[in-house]
């Protein structure tokens, strides 16, 4: 075997192994990330309304959050909650009017209340959503190292044995 075919043989079965061990190490902790977001979720309690939700989000009826998705239809829930006790006016919006005002209307201020909250709660709802995706990710891709580690640490004992059966 040259030189070449041995830096060759080597640095697949370096950079296979280093994928080999990368590859669980992120399925490792994609999956701790799932079941914290899980565990968390869970500790919030929050549950939908046995009745009354849009015809999007009825086959939510009564389920409690537990995972990203259930997340996400929460935060769509409050949304529309939302939308409709401030008249589709963001928080900002609803500042802005209480100070041309004077910052003295208690009902803007009250408003301005809800708003912060809602769209706080949501945002939460959003970020454990974007999380839960991300985990996802994280343990798919360490899935996929970890086959193409083991395949390059496989090719380069091809490629070794290849050469002992030429000598």
């Amino acid at each position: 075997m040259d030189g070449s075919h041995r830096r060759a043989r080597a640095l697949l079965g370096t950079v296979g192994m280093a994928l080999a061990v990368a590859g669980p190490v992120m399925v490792w902790r994609g999956r701790g990330g799932r079941k914290e977001i899980r565990s968390e979720l869970a500790a919030q309690k929050i549950t939908f309304p046995d009745h009354g939700l849009p015809a999007e989000l009825a086959a939510y009826a009564g389920r409690r959050v537990k995972t990203g998705s259930g997340a996400h239809a929460y935060a769509e829930f409050i949304k529309g909650n939302l939308a409709h006790a401030t008249g589709g006016r963001t928080y900002a919006e609803i500042s802005a009017e209480l100070h041309a005002a004077g910052g003295d209307d208690e009902k803007l201020a009250e408003l301005r209340q809800t708003a912060f909250m809602g769209q706080s709660l949501r945002a939460s709802l959003m970020s454990a959503y974007q999380a839960w995706h991300l985990t996802t990710l994280v343990t798919g891709l360490g899935a996929a190292l970890t086959g193409l580690g083991v395949a390059l640490v496989a090719t380069a004992d091809a490629l070794a044995s290849r050469s002992l059966n030429r000598s």
